[in-house]
């Protein structure tokens, strides 16, 4: 069971955010996991929550995106969904085929409650923008199974 260090490794980039941006609380964690990630979102969900405890994303909802295995074929151009572990063009028959979808594991956003402006935060930090915050376009493609250093 590889998600507990996933959530792990999850949870340093969430910190990463609550201490850059001024996080009082977190109510959703949407993240993107494709078919080929080998994670079991139950497990995910359950690990998620575990750790979560105590911390500004208890209670937080835990969205789960499912990327499914995608390809493109070399020979035609095809998109096309790959079944079956099949990397056969269903266009062509070739079997030049690029994945291009389906390994995703990342962090792709968090809607928070931040700091009023003016008003510090009980960690002392202050917000300029205050209220809830989807924070979708905060630099957070690192993936929690990266190891930092």
């Amino acid at each position: 069971m590889h998600e507990i260090t996933l959530v792990t490794g999850l949870f340093e980039i969430i910190n990463e955010q609550v201490a850059a941006q001024g996080i009082e609380s977190i109510s959703k964690v949407r993240l993107k996991v494709g078919e080929l990630a080998a994670v079991e979102p139950m497990t995910l969900a359950a690990c998620f929550e575990v750790v979560a405890e105590g911390t500004v994303a208890q209670g937080a909802q835990l969205e789960i995106e499912e990327v499914p295995l995608t390809g493109r074929c070399r020979g035609c151009g095809e998109r096309f969904r790959i079944e079956n572990f099949s990397f056969i063009c269903p266009a062509c028959g070739g079997g030049d085929v690029e994945m291009t979808g389906g390994r995703e594991l990342y962090l792709e956003s968090l809607e928070a409650k931040m700091t009023p402006p003016g008003i510090p935060s009980s960690s002392g930090r202050r917000d300029v923008d205050g209220g809830v915050e989807d924070m979708s376009n905060l630099d957070m493609q690192r993936r929690p199974n990266e190891a930092t250093t």
